[in-house]
């Protein structure tokens, strides 16, 4: 038999077909590529329209339009990588990722804050990493708790007890009664109803001696004089708010990565099993229980971090206003809008949400209120009946904060309506870490 003839060599017969994993790797490859392309491109969209909108007073109002808006689209989609994880991937319904931020901002202040009760609520004056470990561990341990119930529960009834959950935290946190027995269990206190002061952000100490505002550091004498008031004109607040936004946007890197290496992995690819049929996962012998056990640690000790994140850098926090059931909903929003399972439609659906849905009726409400001369209906039956639209704007604009929450839901039933999966959540995320189009050899993979 010739050499032509042998078994295994190609020869001039027909070639094997292309294997179809070739294909969708080509695919995955292409939408990783672009990833950093629709979220830089998604910014830049936003900071366009922020300078439409104040570029009449100035570059310093334009920059701080730019800063709260970049901020806030951050610390949203730190928190929606985190939702992600347990609802896009596992299917693990949580409401109540409010009282799991809540846990790690109030544990950290509690580990950090000075012992000296005339400053405040006491602390146990233990340095800043410290307490940021101990915030996320806390949230973790009471992500576990969570998940005793999620063993048994599924959907809906998950959802209703990990909403209580949040409940008693926040209202825990409000109670004077609790902040008392703290006090005299471990020497720390929340604050109750008043809340509690949040230790300086250390970001500051890059631009300020010790933090404080005076006396600059040398990094900061030349920042101030590029770009702040004796340079382009922007305050140093701004300034160092935009440094504290060079950190936030470290960790979102870090939780991407994080949570986008969790999901390429085998545990990843048990979790999408038991998202999509969780009686198939465990008879295929896979730990169920364990792994929910897990994604809740995993999930909640990041929301633990980002509440850390977020709120730890606001100066004060307290427990009614900032983690109320209503932050949940938001973050759900911003999960819906880039698409459940994706972990850039999480990124994306963050900052949309933040600068569209959440801050951007508001400050077009005002730049239009401005420019509208009309007199206020004290009603919305009377801006309607008037049948004037320049009257219905002007009501709308005085009242923008209620009836954005109607604008929110019109949005929600159109996403659900139109596009379901979100903006990237038809996006073919493959669960394996390693290229299924080669094999060891070299060769391509078998169809």
């Amino acid at each position: 038999m010739s050499d032509a003839d042998a078994p295994g060599d190609s020869g001039s017969g027909p070639s094997a077909p292309e294997a179809p994993e070739s294909a969708t790797a080509a695919l995955v490859e292409a939408a990783r590529e672009s990833d950093l392309g629709l979220v830089v491109g998604t910014l830049l969209a936003i900071y366009a329209a922020a300078t439409l909108l104040t570029f009449t007073d100035g570059l310093n109002s334009v920059v701080g339009l730019m800063e709260t808006l970049t901020f806030l689209g951050i610390v949203y989609a730190l928190t929606a990588l985190a939702l992600n994880l347990q609802w896009g991937y596992t299917g693990l319904f949580n409401i109540g990722v409010a009282g799991f931020m809540a846990v790690g901002v109030y544990t950290m202040g509690m580990v950090v804050r000075s012992p000296d009760p005339a400053f405040g609520p006491p602390g146990l004056g233990l340095p800043l990493p410290v307490g940021i470990a101990a915030g996320v561990a806390m949230a973790a341990v009471l992500g576990a708790v969570a998940a005793l119930p999620a063993l048994r529960l599924k959907a809906d009834y998950l959802a209703i007890v990990t909403l209580g959950l949040s409940e008693i935290i926040r209202l825990s946190l409000q109670s004077s009664a609790f902040d008392n027995f703290l006090r005299d269990t471990v020497g720390a206190g929340t604050g109750g109803g008043r809340g509690m002061g949040m230790p300086d952000n250390p970001v500051r100490e890059l631009f300020l001696v010790d933090g404080q505002a005076g006396t600059p550091t040398a990094f900061g004498e030349f920042v101030f004089g590029v770009f702040g008031a004796d340079g382009l004109g922007i305050s140093n607040p701004i300034l160092i708010g935009w440094g504290y936004i060079a950190v936030l946007a470290a960790f979102l890197v870090g939780f991407y990565l994080l949570v986008e290496r969790l999901g390429r992995s085998p545990f990843g690819r048990t979790m999408k099993a038991i998202r999509e049929d969780e009686l198939v996962a465990d008879s295929l012998g896979k730990d169920v229980n364990l792994v929910k056990i897990k994604v809740f640690v995993i999930g909640c000790a990041l929301m633990g971090l980002a509440g850390i994140l977020w709120f730890g850098s606001q100066g004060n926090v307290s427990p009614t206003p900032q983690f109320r059931p209503l932050l949940t909903f938001y973050v759900f929003i911003a999960v819906i809008i880039g698409g459940s399972g994706s972990n850039t439609g999480s990124v994306l659906g963050g900052i949309v949400f933040a600068a569209v849905l959440f801050e951007g009726p508001r400050r077009v409400g005002g730049v239009v209120r401005g420019l509208i001369d009309a007199e206020t209906p004290p009603s919305f039956a009377d801006a309607v009946v008037s049948l004037d639209p320049v009257t219905f704007l002007a009501y709308a604009t005085d009242n923008i904060a209620p009836l954005q929450f109607v604008f929110l839901g019109l949005v929600l039933v159109f996403i659900i309506h139109r596009r379901p999966e979100g903006i990237l959540g038809d996006r073919i995320e493959t669960a394996a870490a390693v290229d299924l189009s080669e094999r060891p050899d070299g060769g391509e993979a078998d169809e």
